[in-house]
């Protein structure tokens, strides 16, 4: 039978596959990009996001996520949450509104657009009438009322979206009831803000740009005050109990408004210029929060001075004598406020004070001293310097991982320790089963641990390298002191900061030996610092040694940036990872690669001039290799001299096509007519076009020059324990792999334990593999006799993984960016290769070793390759045979960014980045999924004669009669049937009860 089977189908092998792989994309970490609207649903306990790009995502208690994405990727204008519903709307920049439901689905709440609706005018009225400016969900969960640019008021039903004409509230409707002196038809032109009396729902606050304020009688639809602002209106808010309300302006001033009960003409309180008597900006937002001990919380965006803070973004918070103007460094979209939702309470008693700034996240706690900040579970701004490089370390052993939350403990004592306030929901996903770490390298010089066990992105600790050396800025500096006299008295807040006081401190490369502790971080200056785990602060002496790349070159010089100078005698360190030597390559090129093995306490360093191999315990520099080749003065002239390459190469491109155009006119030239040859060359140009255009998917393997730029790039290099010289003996060696396709290999001798530190690490060439198509080498890979890969340093001393098998004969895998190629050790003989681009027509950007398990078993996992294309296409390829096993579409072809920052794990997950602040994380394995599953109950609430269901699912709430009492009960048995009939024990019972009936 197997002759009839296709080559290469093996129907047991595509079950396997089945059980060991499939993509998902997971769950987005770190902070929207782009944010543009804010919305809070106290009844939930949930925060909503909208962004310009026409995402809705929904916050509650750590692990509880939803996103939803508008089909139109239009701006997310204004969020509003449907009052004790699980709903909410969205109004996007295109004046259409989306209507959303938290619904239930296979036991976890899903996030659905329900409706959509756009406000349409009479014909050829012009767009100003219908443009939504305000909307007000009203309490009774039944209608939205809509304010436009035009001074109408549309009133909408819900879910439909169906607009009920008779109860517009027009401008002359208003105008009828406010004496003609006072105002005229343009004072009722905007509609800028629609608020709901908090003690009579039949009572609605209009609010016109121009001043007007108008409470307005639903009931009778009819004004029953008016109140005169003297300056432009910028929002409104109620007073807790409905006697006041309070009006901000663009002056920068604020307005207490008494409301009176009978129809007399009221008289502003109070008018307050909190920042005055200079011109000062707007107030675009304002609270007005009541307190048991008397004493108000006012609470309000803008106000500062125009011509010394015009340029500040700034909420301040004024609260009897204290007053503090909360500083961001990026722009405050909006705000919310939490407090108490009991409506039986009589006092708003805030809590915490949410800020979404264009950049970040910040919670200010407004119980405690001083209003600190509250440290957020989730939505981190990872972009707070700009992201350089990443690197995921799997399982973390518990001791490390205690020791880094304790470092990082140390660093959060400023922060607030209150619960986080926005609780809502419940996370029902399992509870990871590993500890992960995903570091980050920043602009700045710092690494950020952050804890990447589950849904929730969180900082653990925080790493700076800037110590080390002498930069113009004073690490001990406090952006944050003021003076005692220093109005407005201004705070910075929150952490984004994208300015860097030197792009030289940049980290390029990490690596993190989870077994030992010890740390090697790489930067942009060619310095490469070894560090180690201290629990305690320190001061010491940072050992220095130099590796000079180009020792044997003449006649080369340095045209980039210098290296950063260092600080003389001993320097004080925070508890966590304290260098202890810095190893500084010159030239002070960017480090290209790194390899770190703590075992035989070596480290091995990079650059596109070559690499080097430091001994940290002695503390001494074993050898340097210059790679550089006669023709890469590129490599010299430093990553801001680029400009004129990139010229050169394009010019020589565009010599190139000219030549070819101009040998094949000739080849066809001599025969035919002028018109001819014109049409002919007509043509030639077309096809020479779409060549061009083809090129990267039609592209062969083909030699490469020795003399193409940069072949001395060092890519990639890897430690193993291995047959280098012959097969009887193994010993440590060092393989580097360079962007001119070349592969050295290095025999190093390592003194046992004892001799350790008197003999020195010897280290001699063994090998050089030239390959022939010249491709950049992007991963080294040694398997052993199992065709296993062998184990990390110290893997097999923790009991983590089997020893690895030194019998049989060990094979080199060699990954160019355009084929895999298998070779025999020692002999570095062919044995089998994979070629990627001539098949695929694609390049590789990215490839590790992922274990991939079964999901029906636990017995069985495997050893692939997972690998990403310049495509934007994952593939696994089986080791050792090199088969492609499955490919997915992940990345676009076009995200070059994101296929450049992507980072794979040990098992079979990723990330990578969709905009500078988030990172999308994917799985390719059945077995290991990390996303969000969570659910929303919404407690039963009775108020205003509405019932409201418990599962979330309604639409729309329905007045309560003894009709409705049966249809909920009938509902609910048929829910607990449905219940029933899903439970696997109960079906069995119900199964076995029918055979012995039988």
């Amino acid at each position: 039978m197997r002759r009839f089977l296709r080559p290469g189908h093996d129907p047991v092998r595509e079950r396997l596959k089945r059980d060991l792989f499939q993509f998902n994309k997971t769950v987005e970490h770190g902070f929207p990009h782009q944010p543009s609207a804010l919305g809070y649903s106290p009844f939930l306990r949930l925060m909503a996001i909208g962004t310009r790009s026409g995402a809705i995502k929904l916050y509650g208690a750590p692990g509880v996520e939803f996103m939803g994405l508008h089909e139109e990727n239009n701006t997310v204008m204004q969020i509003h949450f449907i009052p004790d519903q699980c709903q909410l709307v969205t109004l996007l920049d295109d004046n259409s509104l989306h209507l959303w439901s938290l619904k239930q689905h296979g036991g976890a709440s899903e996030l659905r657009e329900e409706h959509r609706f756009t406000l349409k005018g009479p014909p050829g009225s012009p767009p100003s009438a219908t443009q939504i400016t305000a909307v007000l969900p009203h309490s009774s969960r039944e209608v939205l009322y809509l304010g436009t640019e035009s001074g109408n008021i549309f009133v909408v039903e819900l879910p439909s979206f169906r607009v009920l004409e008779d109860r517009t509230i027009t401008p002359e409707a208003v105008l009828q009831r406010i004496p003609e002196d006072n105002c005229n038809r343009r004072s009722c032109e905007l509609v800028e803000a629609l608020r709901e009396h908090p003690k009579n729902p039949d009572q609605i606050l209009i609010g016109y740009s121009r001043g007007l304020i108008v409470l307005w009688d639903l009931q009778n639809n009819k004004a029953t005050h008016h109140f005169l602002g003297s300056q432009q209106l910028e929002n409104l808010y109620w007073q807790r109990d409905g006697s006041k309300f309070i009006s901000c302006h663009y002056d920068g001033s604020y307005t207490q408004w008494p409301v009176s009960s009978d129809n007399r003409q009221p008289e502003p309180l109070e008018n307050t210029v909190p920042y005055g008597p200079f011109p000062c900006k707007a107030i675009s937002k304002i609270y007005w929060q009541t307190t048991k001990n008397g004493l108000p919380y006012i609470i309000f965006q803008g106000g500062m001075p125009r011509a010394s803070y015009g340029d500040r973004h700034s909420i301040s918070v004024i609260h009897g004598s204290q007053q503090t103007a909360f500083d961001f460094t990026s722009r405050v979209i909006d705000f919310f406020i939490i407090f108490s939702s009991d409506p039986a309470a009589e006092f708003d008693d805030p809590s915490a004070l949410v800020v979404l700034a264009e950049e970040e996240l910040v919670v200010i706690d407004l119980k405690s001293a001083g209003w600190p900040a509250v440290h957020p579970p989730y939505l981190a701004s990872l972009h707070c310097s700009a992201i350089t490089c990443s690197h995921h370390v799997s399982n973390i052993p518990l001791k490390l991982w205690e020791r880094i939350i304790s470092a990082g403990s140390k660093q959060n004592i400023h922060y607030s320790s209150m619960p986080w306030p926005i609780d809502g929901g419940t996370n029902i996903a399992p509870d990871p089963p590993q500890r992960d770490l995903l570091l980050t390298g920043h602009e700045d010089g710092t690494v950020r641990f952050w804890d990447a066990s589950g849904v929730c992105l969180h900082l653990l600790y925080k790493l700076s390298t800037v110590r080390v050396f002498l930069t113009d800025a004073d690490p001990n500096d406090n952006m944050n002191t003021l003076g005692e006299d220093e109005w407005p008295p201004l705070r910075k807040v929150g952490t984004f900061d994208p300015y860097s006081d030197d792009p030289r401190l940049g980290i390029q490369k990490i690596y993190l030996c989870k077994y030992s502790g010890y740390l090697a971080v790489a930067g942009t200056a060619g310095q490469v610092l070894v560090m180690e785990l201290n629990d305690e602060d320190a001061e010491h002496v940072v050992d220095h040694a130099e590796a000079d790349l180009l020792q044997d070159q003449e006649g080369y010089r340095w045209k980039g940036h210098e290296k950063l100078k260092t600080r003389d005698g001993p320097v004080r360190f925070e508890a966590g990872f304290q260098p202890f030597v810095l190893v500084q390559c010159q030239p002070p090129a960017v480090v290209t690669s790194l390899a770190l093995h703590s075992e035989w306490k070596l480290v091995a360093f990079g650059t596109s001039h070559g690499f080097g191999l430091f001994d940290h315990q002695q503390k001494r520099l074993v050898f340097v290799k210059c790679t550089l080749h006669p023709s890469d003065q590129l490599a010299l002239e430093g990553p801001l001299s680029r400009v004129k390459s990139l010229k050169k190469s394009l010019r020589q491109s565009f010599r190139r096509i000219r030549r070819s155009r101009v040998s094949s006119r000739k080849r066809r030239g001599g025969s035919g007519n002028a018109s001819e040859v014109q049409e002919a060359n007509a043509k030639f140009d077309q096809d020479a076009l779409q060549e061009m255009e083809l090129a990267p998917v039609q592209r062969k393997i083909e030699a490469r020059s020795a003399e193409d730029s940069f072949t001395g790039f060092v890519r990639t290099l890897y430690f193993a324990d291995t047959f280098l010289r012959d097969s009887s003996r193994h010993c440590p060696s060092l393989w580097a792999g360079t962007n001119g396709g070349t592969v050295y290999a290095f025999c190093l001798r390592v003194p046992p334990a004892e001799r350790r530190m008197d003999e020195p690490v010897r280290a001699e060439q063994a090998k050089e593999i030239q390959l022939m198509h010249r491709a950049p080498v992007v991963g080294i890979l040694v398997l052993d006799g199992r065709s296993t890969p062998l184990p990390e340093p110290l893997e097999v001393a923790h009991d983590l993984s089997k020893s690895p098998d030194m019998q049989g004969s060990h094979q080199l895998l060699v990954v160019s960016e355009e084929q895999f190629k298998v070779f025999t050790l020692p002999k570095v003989s062919s044995k089998l290769k994979l070629k990627l681009t001539a098949l695929e027509g694609c390049r590789v950007r990215k490839v590790t070793v992922a274990n991939f398990g079964s999901c029906k078993t636990d017995e069985y996992s495997e050893n692939d390759l997972a690998v990403l294309t310049n495509l934007g296409d994952i593939q696994i390829i089986s080791l050792p045979f090199l088969k492609l096993q499955i490919r997915y579409p992940c990345i676009r072809k076009e995200d070059v960014s994101g296929i450049a920052s992507c980072v794979f794990t040990k098992y079979g997950q990723g990330f990578y980045l969709i905009s500078p602040s988030e990172f999308e994380r994917f799985s390719l394995s059945t077995k290991w999924l990390v996303e969000p599953r969570c659910i929303v109950d919404v407690p039963e609430v009775t108020s205003n004669n509405h019932v409201h269901n418990k599962s979330g699912t309604e639409n729309a709430a329905r007045k309560s009669s003894p009709g409705d009492c049966g249809e909920d009960e009938r509902k609910s048995g048929r829910l607990m049937e449905h219940a029933l009939l899903n439970d696997e024990k109960v079906l069995k019972e119900i199964q076995s009860t029918l055979e012995g009936g039988r």
